[in-house]
């Protein structure tokens, strides 16, 4: 019991670490490893950035000679594969390490069951499997990206009581305050690409960057349904905004660059395309913060994995539901969500959750 502790200790050290590399890292996944010897720790490191140092080789370059004898404990298996860097399996095995604790496995082909294979024999004890939940919700955009080719969406919204997202004429500044729309930047900052439609974008003309934090500002992705508005100067547009239109559609050739036709439905770019291209561009995770007709179709269709919704203390009346487009006939068909989390932000109640589905394939 006291060793099964002390590696759980030893790897949310492990994970503090990797949080490090947050929103740097993609494709590659966030790793923290943390070395250990006699009860000390003797290395530290972190994948800090796509390119850089995987976490092993850094914490190994900390540790240099005390790393023989000692204890690895890294959050993803050792990679056994050359890449942008070196494999890290084989690296442990010539540090001298006597034992790897890993929380989880590498669902990359290239490894998946290969790096715990060379440091076993080699006669490195390895132990598979500490803290693994939350090892793999901490990268769950690249383990979609490795078994479903298609980016974690996370879908955030400003709602009022009566779920509305805006009023009636479509104004929708400010429903929830300013902690809330903190949160919402912290948010941004964890996501590789922010998506919106071409109303939201043809309406507020927003900017997608991350400011009320510190933090890397996602790409934007346009859905455009009406593809007028690539001729404008929107901001978002100027940012090297990744843009999806219906096959046939005539984009301006100051546009064609970073667009893409893919196929339609119900008059806008099938949503289940346009993810698959964004895995194909490496994108690991996804933030919709699209009106209510996208919110909607994200929802219907089953593709929205992660809900982040910040729900203020108003009723706005006649407004503009997040689900406005969803029609049930029955309360069998209702649209379930799995409550992760239900804590406040200032004045406003904040719900995460997750599509069971989702959360289910990923063994939360």
């Amino acid at each position: 019991m006291r060793q099964q502790w002390t590696d759980e200790h030893h790897m949310r050290q492990a994970l503090d670490l990797a949080l490090r590399g947050l929103g740097k890292t993609t494709p590659n996944p966030m790793v923290g490893c943390v070395i250990v010897k006699d009860g000390e720790v003797v290395g530290r490191g972190w994948h800090d950035h796509l390119g850089g140092l995987h976490a092993e080789a850094a914490a190994l370059r900390d540790a240099g000679d005390k790393a023989r004898g000692a204890t690895v404990y890294v959050t993803l298996e050792p990679c056994s594969h050359q890449g942008r860097q070196p494999p890290c399996a084989p690296a442990l095995v010539k540090s001298g390490v006597t034992r790897c604790v890993c929380a989880v496995g590498d669902p990359n082909p290239k490894v998946s069951g290969r790096g715990l294979k060379i440091l076993s024999d080699a006669g490195v004890e390895t132990v598979c499997g500490v803290l693994e939940k939350e090892a793999s919700w901490l990268n769950r955009g690249f383990f979609s990206l490795q078994t479903r080719r298609r980016p974690w969406v996370t879908l955030k919204a400003a709602l009022s009581l009566d779920g509305s997202m805006a009023l009636a004429d479509g104004t929708s500044r400010w429903i929830t305050g300013e902690a809330a729309r903190a949160e919402s930047h912290r948010l941004r900052g964890e996501n590789d690409a922010i998506l919106i439609g071409s109303g939201t974008l043809r309406h507020d003309d927003p900017a997608l960057t991350v400011r009320a934090v510190e933090g890397p500002s996602p790409r934007p992705v346009i859905l455009c349904s009406d593809a007028a508005v690539l001729k404008g100067n929107y901001k978002a547009l100027r940012r090297d905004a990744i843009v999806f239109v219906p096959e046939g559609t005539a984009v301006p050739p100051e546009r064609s660059g970073r667009v893409y036709a893919v196929s339609s439905s119900a008059g806008r770019p099938d949503l289940k395309a346009a993810l698959e291209k964004l895995a194909e561009l490496g994108l690991a995770r996804v933030l919709v913060e699209a009106g209510p007709t996208i919110c909607s179709a994200f929802i219907a269709a089953g593709l929205a994995d992660e809900y982040q919704l910040f729900v203020a203390p108003v009723f706005t009346g006649e407004g503009r539901k997040i689900t406005g487009s969803i029609r049930l006939r029955r309360m069998d068909d209702a649209i379930p969500m799995t409550l992760r989390d239900v804590r406040t932000a200032g004045r406003d109640l904040w719900l995460e959750g997750g599509n069971p589905c989702s959360l289910d394939w990923l063994k939360q």
